[in-house]
């Protein structure tokens, strides 16, 4: 008799977390964005959210909780419910970067489960259209002439380190000033608070074909469709700076697992519609759709690259 009750009882359970399965998700759904509004994490996690409200039939919100040097996001979410109705779209900076630039982090790689990389893109090299360098040789060229006037804008770890890469390699001096979001990084070239960035192609690309910025460079192997007259870093004189950044979704490490393989396999669809691709390619960002070990050994091999470029730049944040 104990037997049969135990026997029951554990079908009972089983039932309810299918049952809680099949229904997920059976209410709104929050994407928390560490970032300010209109960055190229920003506008990702809301094409990815259109298109989740619409196949789910639940309202999917995208809520930013930028700060904290972009910590504040992921921390809040690391400490959340863990039952697949608070995701994070986080970024490379804070997965990847922070956790070796920084001695104290209030959360950890082992908070997350890697659901999808859905955005990936190179930076590109913007300046002022008031500045004097038409072209990387001549900026690189006033940069060591002017060394007092010279800093850069970044919005997390990864773009600072992306930058400090192409000051190891070019040679230029550069201080640091930090934003809340990749949009207001480049609003702040463009208004010349700021000499230089390094930033994502959503908030760079409208910019430079609206005659706003100019783009001396892309940090990558290829040119970008969308700026074909732009060169590479390796075309523009400065080798070894191939710098592309990522984001994606996160769920609480002790997220029920059908319902992560849920929020991935909606992930994979997504990433695949013709619509959503043209989008993100319209902003030079592709969605990979990668998932599973693929996402977290992409993961571990960039903590690893990100703490070499750290050493030898001598980084560390408070």
């Amino acid at each position: 008799m104990k037997i049969f009750v135990a026997a029951a009882s554990a079908m009972l359970v089983f039932a309810g977390a299918s049952a809680a399965f099949a229904e997920y998700p059976d209410r709104p759904v929050r994407l928390i964005v560490g970032y300010g509004p209109g960055g190229g994490t920003d506008t990702v996690a809301r094409l990815m959210a259109a298109e989740m409200q619409k196949s789910w039939g639940q309202s999917v919100v995208v809520e930013n909780k930028p700060g904290g040097n972009a910590m504040i996001g992921p921390d809040y979410v690391a400490k959340g419910p863990a039952d697949g109705y608070t995701l994070l779209y986080g970024g490379q900076g804070q997965i990847t970067v922070s956790p070796v630039v920084y001695p104290k982090m209030p959360y950890g790689l082992k908070d997350f489960v890697p659901v999808a990389m859905m955005g990936r893109y190179p930076l590109i090299f913007l300046v002022s259209v008031n500045h004097p360098a038409k072209t990387m040789k001549e900026f690189i060229a006033w940069a060591k002439a002017n060394p007092d006037k010279v800093n850069y804008a970044t919005a997390s770890p990864a773009f600072t380190l992306g930058i400090e890469l192409f000051k190891l390699k070019s040679g230029t001096p550069g201080q640091t000033i930090t934003y809340k979001s990749g949009n207001e990084q480049v609003m702040s070239v463009i208004s010349d608070q700021v000499t230089y960035t390094m930033a994502e192609p959503p908030s760079s690309v409208p910019n430079v074909l609206g005659g706003k910025a100019r783009a001396l460079a892309v940090a990558s192997s290829t040119r970008l469709p969308e700026l074909p007259d732009v060169p590479t870093m390796e075309e523009a004189g400065v080798s070894g700076v191939n710098v592309s950044l990522w984001a994606g979704i996160f769920a609480p490490a002790a997220t029920p697992p059908d319902i992560v393989k849920k929020i991935e396999a909606e992930s994979v669809r997504i990433s695949k519609l013709p619509d959503f691709k043209e989008r993100l390619r319209a902003i030079g960002t592709e969605s990979p759709g990668m998932i599973g070990k693929e996402f977290q050994d992409t993961i571990d091999k960039e903590v690893e690259q990100w703490r070499d470029v750290a050493k030898q730049a001598n980084l560390k944040f408070d």
